[in-house]
């Protein structure tokens, strides 16, 4: 009996992604200067996501494109409230990405600056499917999802 709970908790922690909180990145720009991919309201929050490329993304925070990376784009979302437009900065974010020959890439996103943030490898053209999943300190699951296309690599 002892061991069935013991399996039973491993199992659910395992399969839920583990909270993250907003993390200081003292330095770093504070704003992201990108324009809106999307936007949606889910059960009162407010989702506001944005694309941008890695070189843009680090340019942004004053910092060059380590040789070597296969990420090619900055996932980031900002959640608010969307009656008071109160930020929401603490909750678990997962992104899973397909694309466009039907592959997938998933990640856990990193809260950081009010936002949180993940890259992702849009190397080939074509439309990109972005779903995410995400519970807010409320405890509510919540998904939005779009579509992003890439051309030229870019």
């Amino acid at each position: 009996m002892k061991k069935t709970i013991v399996v039973t908790a491993a199992i659910l922690a395992l399969s839920s992604p583990l909270a993250v909180f907003a993390v200081d990145h003292s330095g770093h720009a504070s704003e992201h200067k990108t324009t809106a991919a999307h936007e949606e309201v889910v059960d009162g929050v407010k989702a506001t996501f944005s694309v941008q490329t890695m070189a843009d993304a680090m340019k942004e925070m004053g910092m060059e494109l380590p040789k070597g990376v296969k990420e090619t784009h900055h996932i980031s979302v900002t959640f608010k409230d969307a009656k008071s437009g109160k930020a929401l900065t603490e909750g678990t974010v997962a992104i899973k990405v397909q694309n466009p020959d039907k592959s997938t890439q998933s990640k856990d996103l990193i809260g950081m600056h009010g936002h949180f943030g993940a890259d992702f490898e849009f190397s080939k053209n074509g439309n990109y499917g972005v779903m995410c999943k995400f519970q807010l300190k409320d405890g509510k699951t919540r998904q939005a999802k779009f579509w992003y296309p890439v051309k030229s690599g870019k």
